[in-house]
């Protein structure tokens, strides 16, 4: 079954560093536990992609083509495909005293905010700190370990997978989803009322399920809070 531009695809995929082997990125949980990278509340499971969008590194979106569903490949980029070569010009040395009277007491290797940009610290001395202010992963050739888990194929599967992308703390099996010919009505759990930026959420799921559906015009959200019986539980 090839794969091919716009197809829905859930992936599994491992981002190392080639120069190092060092794991920076997974959708595994079990890897992230053995490179101790685990983190709470992060979500580990295939992830969604419609091939040709973007919703990954370009140069791994472009090679999803290539793989063959269920069998894991590998995939190298080079710098200039990935986060860029290492800019010098990107390297600053700035007093201690401007971090120390922020509160900001520098380690090597620790990141800080400074003039509303991301840096690493790479060397104390002197009273001067040196920042540098390039991507992480700036001048690392990446190598992914990537599987094409499932292929969806039909509208109902498409849909329900765009909503968990958007609200995937809430299993997408408590969502009814209805899909008539130019309306989708979403029936919304409870137990995602509760949860931060629901309606940014909700409109991206409808502003999702009309680019790639165009003929559905109309997405509607139903909200229902039932009463509860004595002793029973909220979700």
């Amino acid at each position: 079954m090839p794969i091919k531009k716009g197809d829905f695809v859930l992936i599994n995929y491992t981002g190392s560093i080639k120069e190092t082997n060092e794991i920076f990125d997974t959708t595994i949980e079990e890897v992230s536990k053995n490179e101790r990278m685990y983190k709470d509340g992060e979500i580990y499971e295939a992830k969604l992609i419609v091939v040709g969008e973007g919703w990954i590194l370009k140069a791994l979106d472009e090679s999803i083509p290539n793989f063959k569903l269920e069998k894991t490949a590998s995939v190298e980029i080079p710098p200039d495909q990935a986060f860029g070569n290492r800019d010098p010009e990107k390297v600053k040395m700035v007093p201690l005293r401007r971090l120390t009277a922020r509160g900001v007491t520098p380690r090597v290797g620790m990141r800080i905010e400074y003039d509303g940009k991301t840096a690493i610290v790479r060397t104390l001395g002197a009273g001067r700190v040196q920042l540098d202010f390039n991507p992480v992963l700036a001048g690392k050739t990446l190598v992914y370990q990537v599987t094409i888990q499932k292929k969806l194929n039909t509208r109902n599967q498409k849909i329900e997978a765009l909503i968990h992308r958007r609200v995937p703390t809430v299993e997408i099996e408590k969502f009814d989803l209805k899909i008539g010919k130019t309306v989708a009505t979403i029936s919304v759990p409870e137990e995602a009322f509760y949860i931060e930026g629901l309606q940014l959420a909700k409109r991206g799921i409808a502003l999702d399920i009309q680019k790639f559906f165009p003929k559905i015009t109309n997405v509607k959200f139903i909200e229902e809070i039932k009463k509860r019986e004595a002793g029973e539980e909220q979700p």
